[in-house]
């Protein structure tokens, strides 16, 4: 009777089993599934599925499932409070994953850290979400290095001098991949000559695009939102605008090539992995995902929300237990783990340090074609990958995937516009 009384508080607790086959362990899942980024919030739920079900068709965790509680807080920060306070006070969810956007993620990060429950999000870029708490973590890179890479890009790839900016107001995301940009941009010795912002229900950008023509710039950088995003290209280029436009992972969206169409070409982003990428741990999950997923191939957030899942799931089987404070140390302690957006080792910030991937839209084909992969300083790329040097060193020399180089390299494939700095159109 002790010996089951024991279990019993054990499980009640959040303990696991060993492999009898106990209770589900209930991860809590909240992402924007119906608003206006609800393809970034479908994606990352479909890449979070995939890796639950591999995890618990693999035993999963000491005998017990995976189980998911999903809610939609439609991207807005109200209705998060709503439903993260939901997953963590009446679901009894061991941890959360979410989300994609990061106001929405530095609204639910003072929950979980409160609750002592640990959240992974899996791509929401701005520093100051892990910086909450230390329960709360995230698996893709920060802003301060995706604004440097593209900063980088524009001025040794593109060799720009002149940048504007055309960001968007009420995002934390937005706000901060400016702020990195500017800041890299002008240290390498360019200039901003213009800035000009909007809000996301905005859907008509004539006057920021009418003063940034004015101001002449080589490129500009637009930090953003696809449904945003692709209507900004669009009247740019009815503008007469055709000088390459930047931008972040925000842009990975199926729907982008609905919005923006052929003004879509001469766009370049950062984001977190190529599915040409010919990594074998890679071509197996764009393979399985398309099988799944009726041969719909996977973006950026897919792989993260299927890191995420899989960090967690690692994390909780070196834990033994669901408690809330030792899986927070399993999860703080990940090192080496195989991701498909890259090696995921958490630092002291609980922050990853992993490569971006540079990628060129190509309208015609709809296609996120890769151009570049750029590590951080003092990363050292895997054995066998060359790669770009580090933001902030000069530009690589260039040799095109395709032909069985490393992805790591630059493609060779010119640029489908002359020299932004010698022959500017607007």
């Amino acid at each position: 009777m002790v010996a089951m009384l024991a279990m019993g508080c054990e499980r009640k607790n959040g303990g696991t089993g060993t492999g009898d086959g106990g209770p589900p362990i209930k991860v809590g899942v909240y992402l924007d599934l119906s608003g206006q980024t609800s393809s970034f919030g479908q994606s990352t739920k479909n890449g979070i599925e995939m890796a639950r079900d591999e995890i618990n068709n693999a035993g999963g965790i000491n005998g017990r499932k995976i189980e998911l509680v999903i809610e939609d807080e439609q991207g807005q920060p109200g209705m998060v409070t709503t439903v993260v306070t939901k997953l963590l006070r009446q679901d009894g969810v061991v941890a959360l994953l979410g989300e994609v956007a990061s106001t929405n993620s530095l609204t639910a990060a003072p929950k979980a850290q409160e609750a002592k429950i640990p959240m992974i999000t899996p791509s929401s870029t701005n520093p100051e979400v892990t910086r909450k708490g230390d329960y709360i973590f995230r698996v893709c890179f920060i802003d301060p290095f995706q604004g440097e890479v593209m900063a980088k890009f524009a001025a040794n790839n593109l060799k720009a001098k002149r940048a504007a900016i055309l960001s968007d107001f009420n995002s934390d995301y937005s706000k901060g991949l400016t702020q990195f940009f500017k800041q890299s941009f002008t240290g390498s010795g360019g200039t901003i000559v213009e800035e000009k912002s909007y809000t996301q229900t905005d859907r008509d950008f004539s006057s920021q695009l009418t003063a940034i023509r004015a101001a002449n710039p080589d490129v500009i950088y637009v930090p953003g939102y696809y449904g945003q995003v692709g209507v900004i290209a669009k009247q740019a280029r009815q503008q007469g605008i055709t000088i390459p436009i930047l931008g972040g992972d925000g842009w990975d969206a199926p729907q982008l090539w609905e919005l923006g169409g052929d003004a879509m070409n001469n766009t370049f982003i950062s984001n977190h992995y190529s599915i040409d990428d010919p990594l074998p741990l890679i071509q197996k999950f764009v393979t399985d995902y398309k099988a799944r997923y009726g041969g719909v191939a996977p973006d950026a957030l897919a792989a993260l929300g299927y890191d995420a899942m899989k960090v967690l799931g690692d994390a909780l089987k070196r834990a033994g237990t669901t408690e809330g404070a030792k899986l927070r140390d399993a999860i703080a302690q990940t090192k080496d783990f195989p991701g498909v957006t890259g090696t995921i080792t958490m630092n002291a910030e609980r922050n990853v340090d992993k490569p971006a991937t540079v990628l060129e839209l190509i309208a015609k084909d709809r296609k996120f074609a890769y151009k570049d992969k750029i590590y951080p300083s003092g990363m050292t790329p895997p054995a066998g990958a060359s790669s770009s040097p580090a933001a902030g060193a000069s530009p690589a020399a260039s040799s095109s995937p395709s032909t069985g180089s490393s992805p790591a390299s630059t493609s060779t494939s010119p640029s489908p516009m002359a020299s932004p700095a010698s022959s500017p159109s607007h």
